[in-house]
């Protein structure tokens, strides 16, 4: 019989809160993220709307050899990490022999961007050597590493949008595989740079609404014109179920299955049927041992894309039919974490089987013919949530799906 495995820290950094709890209030209040991008001029860009995270001064926030050569995706998640370390109890000795999985999409890009421009003005033809340690994607599991002296296992996973998921799975599959009773699964994603918001402007992949950040990202509805980028990090501690009672650990939730399949389709498109998703559903609920009807929320990858959206409607349906459980997309408030988005919306999860709150839809105002499910449009309701599933989506066709579960001392998890 595998072990339980259990979440025992928590911790985030969103465009809505510098912590879980501050997230977790704006978000069931309806809030949004999103604004105008303040970190550079972005009146010549064809996007000039982000979710930014809150402005922190990083400097005095964070570890002196962390800042000096950390990248902001690097920072968001180390102190993501730390929130959730802190929440679980962990103390120093406890952290020694545990892993780390890190997620990240394009790490360090806007770093190496950067640079480029910064190179070719150069008369000298010197860069700084911090460049590479900023852009490497390993580099925030590191950075964590480091300053608490963990020896354990390390991986750092770059599968698109769906890396943060995926590091989770990575994580249950370390500890199930025997090679530690404990991991810090964390992510972190910060993109906000004028090529690659030129690129995935004219990919046709975001929103265009410059005159109303706040309304911009439409998951699931008729008007919707693409994501709105969002940077943050996410880090759960995810230890057996065995080692938490051993040192009377907080316990928020169980994590009863996971599911990662690739589309084989496209590049960037879903493949339109939602085969591909609907088939990494349906992984995570035979890993559980659950069958559709026990899911009581979804939370959607739902990024507001025309084809996305759709694509994972048609999913949703194949695998739950009759049975769809309650069902909201965040990033109508959060914008698209990317690599990050995968925890931050497990923490998300968590938090719903906590309160008996789902989350809303924000901006979803105009029923669309091809998503046509009840995806608790603009406000939070009360609900029982035993259990949970969160989807992550990304370019390539990689699909992530994580389920929770309220947590019940003796159970079988896994």
């Amino acid at each position: 019989m595998s072990p339980g495995l259990v979440i025992t820290g928590m911790g985030l950094i969103s465009p809505l809160g510098r912590d879980v709890k501050e997230h977790w209030e704006n978000l069931i209040a309806g809030k949004s993220g999103a604004g105008f991008i303040t970190r550079f001029d972005a009146s010549g860009l064809p996007v000039r709307i982000a979710a930014q995270a809150p402005d922190i001064d990083m400097a005095s926030t964070l570890p002196r050899s962390v800042y000096k050569s950390s990248a902001p995706f690097m920072q968001y998640a180390f102190l993501a990490a730390m929130e959730a370390i802190e929440s679980s109890g962990l103390k120093s000795r406890d952290v020694k022999d545990m892993g780390i999985c890190m997620g990240s999409a394009l790490s360090g890009a806007p770093e190496l961007a950067q640079s480029g421009e910064e190179f070719a003005r150069s008369k000298s033809g010197r860069i700084s050597p911090h460049l590479v340690p900023r852009v490497l994607g390993n580099m925030g599991a590191a950075h964590l590493a480091i300053e608490l002296g963990i020896r354990g296992p390390a991986l750092t996973l770059s599968t698109a949008c769906s890396a943060g998921g995926d590091a989770v799975m990575t994580a249950c599959m370390l500890i199930l595989a025997g090679e530690t009773d404990g991991v810090v699964a964390m992510g972190g994603e910060s993109i906000l740079s004028p090529p690659i918001i030129s690129s995935l402007a004219y990919a046709k992949a975001l929103s265009r609404n410059n005159d109303n950040p706040a309304e911009a990202s439409r998951p699931f509805d008729a008007a919707r014109d693409g994501f709105v980028i969002g940077e943050g990090g996410g880090a759960i501690v995810i230890e057996t179920e065995e080692r938490a009672k051993k040192r009377n650990a907080p316990i928020f939730a169980a994590i009863s299955g996971w599911g990662n399949v690739i589309d084989g389709y496209h590049i960037t498109a879903p493949e339109p049927s939602g085969k591909g998703a609907a088939a990494c559903m349906r992984k995570a609920l035979t890993k559980a041992g659950l069958d559709p009807s026990d899911i009581d929320y979804v939370n959607a990858h739902g990024t507001a894309t025309q084809l996305g959206d759709a694509a994972e409607t048609r999913a949703i349906k194949e695998v739950f039919g009759e049975a769809t459980p309650a069902i909201s997309s965040t990033k109508g408030a959060t914008g698209h974490l990317m690599g990050a988005g995968g925890l931050v919306e497990l923490v998300t999860c968590a938090k719903a089987i906590e309160t008996g709150l789902i989350p809303p839809t924000i901006n979803l105002t105009r029923a669309d013919p091809q998503c046509d499910l009840d995806y608790t449009p603009l406000a939070a309701r009360a609900r029982v949530v035993r259990r949970a599933m969160s989807n992550s989506l990304g370019f390539g066709g990689q699909n992530s799906s994580v389920i929770l579960s309220r947590y019940q001392s003796g159970s079988k998890y896994v």
